[in-house]
């Protein structure tokens, strides 16, 4: 039997912490958002509460979250783990494009995290509010700065592997925010590694779908190219597993020439490369192309050119 919205979510008014709970703003089948305020100074936060809809239910007490069955609890308990994880990680990486967490803890039988409030909203919103048509001058204010921060998430050997627009906010004056680290990854040196992460049709790249695929920067870079053409298109790109067997995705540099500049163009083309190979291999390189676009078709050649040595050996096949 479902239940309803209000005995799933925390009432209004209810405490939790040292934090109120003052009306629900999002969430998801694993979470759910609330606006609260701190008990003694009443300034404001989002709280965030793991909650895994089919998984767990509100008790009688309208606060603790009860499982049905072992195979549930299990499975919970996992899930709490890599929530409480999440909160732990984004608590250590401080930097202006990143959510700042305030406090992590447990309570009720699962596990919130506190974020600082702003006034603003996600980016599918925006997009979808003008349909696409984004300017140039937003885009590239908006992901150089997320490119900073991204920096500083691969600087700490981590990777976000959930980049899209729905997990961008933007404040005022478009100053952006990157959220929902619950994919978040160490970063691996073997290609046997497969995070079980989850993919984002349209966003993840074909590595992070693929039995034995090796994620990377290049994977984050992949899904904020994604994210970009977004921006300018209104929908998603084609699924990266639909793009490998047939890709029917015109080029950014052709579709989109008489409104933007070939340099911003070009970086989206190469971004969004279904090889990752072929794709760059760092921020850095990303934002030198955008830049640049002489910088793109260079970096190209030489990927080309160490791809195909590398076959040519004796055990590049292999």
């Amino acid at each position: 039997m479902s239940e309803t919205a209000e005995n799933v979510n925390l009432p209004v008014g209810t405490r939790v912490d040292n934090y109120v709970i003052d009306r629900i703003i999002g969430g998801g089948g694993f979470s759910i958002v609330y606006l609260g305020h701190v008990v003694d100074s009443g300034v404001q936060v989002v709280i965030k509460e793991y909650m895994p809809r089919k998984l767990a239910k509100r008790a009688p007490d309208g606060k603790t979250v009860r499982t049905e069955d072992e195979a549930a609890t299990e499975k919970f308990t996992h899930g709490r783990r890599l929530f409480f994880q999440e909160a732990s990680i984004l608590a250590t990486l401080k930097h202006p494009t990143i959510v700042n967490v305030i406090n992590f803890f447990q309570a009720n039988d699962t596990v919130y995290m506190a974020t600082e409030y702003h006034k603003g909203m996600d980016l599918q919103a925006y997009i979808k509010r003008h349909n696409g048509n984004l300017s140039e001058k937003l885009i590239r204010k908006v992901f150089t700065r997320l490119l900073d921060g991204l920096k500083a998430i691969h600087g700490r050997d981590l990777l976000h592997l959930d980049i899209k627009p729905g997990n961008i906010y933007l404040r005022a004056h478009g100053e952006p925010l990157l959220l929902d680290f619950g994919a978040v990854h160490q970063q691996q040196q073997s290609r046997k590694y497969q995070p079980g992460q989850v993919v984002t049709l349209g966003y993840s790249p074909i590595e992070q779908s693929m039995a034995g695929g090796y994620v990377g920067p290049w994977s984050d870079i992949y899904a904020l190219g994604a994210t970009m053409r977004t921006c300018i298109e209104g929908v998603a790109p084609p699924p990266a597993e639909k793009r490998r067997l047939n890709d029917t995705m015109r080029p950014a540099v052709e579709a989109f020439r008489k409104h933007y500049s070939q340099g911003l163009l070009a970086a989206i083309d190469w971004a969004t490369e279904v090889d990752p190979l072929h794709r760059p291999q760092s921020v850095d390189e990303l934002l030198e192309a955008m830049n640049d676009p002489g910088k793109r078709d260079d970096k190209q050649q030489n990927s080309s050119m160490l791809e195909r040595i590398a076959n040519s050996l004796p055990w590049g096949k292999g």
